[in-house]
């Protein structure tokens, strides 16, 4: 099937079928317009997901399109707005999960808390490598690069300062399983080049406007 075929299939209205198309097409071929229709596609079935109630597969289907995105022609910026209004509905979703959900606050925070440093990363010129990057028990929230330095970034979110500022929560212990799971990554990837550790602050909840602090080259114990 072709990307032309995929997207009539889409027009349709098959959009699930569609979307399976692209999935196989793009195994094989990633040019643009191929991506293309794979970005739609997928657009398509994050909003399916988010209908059926299905945050977790909708956020797989996010993080894939994050992937793609930066292969996905976009002359006209539909693209680009398509990807920001699929953010701000799984924002909007996880919004209200976290009022109808109390026991899993934490957990809804944090993902929040990860897409909104993610996007903070973006719009400031860091191309994202990996996000929840796992070394056994351990893991690293994101991975970036930016010209020549990697980037392992941690983010820290919580709702207010009562128990002091997130990055607090960073102590000698956490440091010690988060270079591991570098050491771990840089030996992974066979990479020789340099490193640094950032520390994001987020402060505040769904539906709000979060304070977002950015700590470059915080001082990870390397030994």
């Amino acid at each position: 099937m072709t990307a032309r075929e995929i997207f009539e299939l889409r027009q349709q209205g098959q959009r699930e079928e569609a979307y399976e198309a692209a999935r196989s097409l793009y195994a094989m071929d990633k040019s643009p317009y191929v991506s293309l229709a794979m970005f739609w596609t997928a657009v398509d079935m994050l909003r399916l997901q988010v209908d059926k109630g299905h945050l977790g597969e909708a956020r797989k289907i996010f993080l894939a399109l994050e992937r793609l995105l930066p292969a996905v022609p976009d002359e006209d910026g539909r693209v680009g707005d398509a990807f920001v209004k699929c953010r701000d509905l799984l924002e909007k979703e996880y919004a209200s999960q976290c009022v109808q959900k109390k026991s899993s606050s934490h957990l809804q925070m944090g993902v929040w808390g990860e897409d909104l440093a993610v996007g903070y990363l973006r719009e400031k010129g860091y191309v994202i490598l990996e996000r929840n990057w796992h070394s056994g028990h351990r893991d690293i929230d994101i991975i970036v690069q930016k010209d020549s330095c990697i980037v392992f970034v941690e983010v820290k979110t919580r709702r207010n300062t009562d128990y002091g500022s997130p990055e607090l929560a960073v102590n000698y212990a956490k440091q010690r399983n988060l270079l591991r799971a570098i050491n771990h990554y840089i030996s992974y990837r066979h990479l020789d080049m340099p490193w640094r550790f950032d520390v994001i602050s987020i402060v505040g909840t769904p539906g709000q406007q979060p304070d977002i602090e950015h700590i470059e080259d915080f001082q990870i114990v390397r030994r």
